[in-house]
């Protein structure tokens, strides 16, 4: 038997995206009333969505290897 997806139709979509816009627009108030350890907690929790993920580098990487001939 198959079950059915769960369908979301235009005008759900379409009041989600204002609803969206709505808190994006009072976004700075709202960070602006939080304590500044809640609103640093935030602004974390926000940065993966606006800057990219930094890798970590070894520090050799890259580089030619050195062979030491004794």
């Amino acid at each position: 038997m198959k079950t059915k997806e769960p369908i979301i139709t235009n005008d759900l979509r379409e009041k989600l995206k204002r609803t969206m816009q709505s808190e994006i627009e009072k976004l700075p108030a709202t960070l602006e009333a939080l304590e500044p350890k809640d609103r640093i907690n935030i602004l974390c929790k926000l940065m993966p969505f606006i800057l990219p993920k930094v890798d970590s580098v070894h520090p050799t990487e890259g580089e030619p290897m050195h062979l030491n001939s004794w």
